[in-house]
């Protein structure tokens, strides 16, 4: 397993058993926020507050920032930073192929149209900046990780998680809906706020409820991969898909 100093690049060569199912894992997890939960609102009564409104994206979201932490902590930024590249390119093809199919000119007697269009229609501004968001949320998030268990010394694990979700939640947050719905007419701008806070909050106490699963999680790769990655001396360009 790895200490401070002692592996300061990733092996490019090294194989990993469960690497590729984790990067798996994020990309189903980032595909069926932006594809499945945005097109839904839903409303639960919770006691004591009362009716609460959200998108239902917000279920999946956090997830994918919880394989963030864990791809980052265990296996380094390095590699978390080709799965962020990974899910942001199956996002743009996503993206591409569900304009291309709602275009195409429906078959006769096919009255369905309507109901696809509003499920998989969205806009190229609110496509545009959801692949924004998660860009620099995703790198945020696996950056402020890595840096906090350098200088930690790898303790304290769940402040890392939320610390480094609440920052990169942040950041996803402020760039979402102003880029995709400031003076667009779909939402007022006097409600852009409260909605960015109602959303911010949701996703980060995802992340807070998820703790003791991350922990499991980890503490299951690091056995089972025998690596506990430090990023001493690591290039944080999100430019790159290099090790």
């Amino acid at each position: 397993m790895t200490t401070p100093g002692t592996h300061l690049q990733p092996d490019p060569n090294r194989q990993y058993r469960y690497y590729e199912f984790v990067m798996a894992a994020f990309v189903a997890v980032y595909l069926c926020s932006n594809l499945i939960g945005p097109a839904k609102a839903a409303q639960l009564d919770l006691p004591g507050w009362g009716p609460v409104t959200f998108g239902a994206g917000v279920l999946f979201f956090p997830v994918s920032y919880i394989f963030g932490d864990v791809l980052t902590e265990v296996y380094g930024y390095a590699r978390a930073r080709r799965v962020i590249w990974a899910g942001f390119a199956a996002m743009v093809f996503a993206s591409v192929m569900a304009a291309v199919i709602v275009a195409l000119p429906p078959a006769p007697g096919w009255a369905n149209q309507p109901a696809y269009e509003i499920a998989f229609g969205s806009t190229w501004r609110i496509v545009g900046a959801s692949l924004c968001a998660f860009f620099c949320g995703e790198f945020v998030n696996s950056f402020v990780l890595a840096r906090m268990k350098v200088k930690s010394n790898g303790r304290h694990l769940w402040q890392r998680t939320i610390g480094s979700t609440i920052v990169g939640e942040g950041v996803d947050s402020a760039l979402f809906y102003p880029i995709a719905f400031w003076n667009s007419g779909l939402i007022p701008n006097e409600l852009l706020p409260g909605i960015m806070l109602t959303q911010f909050v949701s996703k980060v106490a995802v992340e807070v409820l998820f703790t003791p699963l991350t922990y499991k999680i980890v503490a299951f790769l690091k056995r089972a991969e025998h690596e506990d990655h430090y990023d001493v001396n690591t290039d944080f360009t999100p430019f790159s898909i290099r090790l």
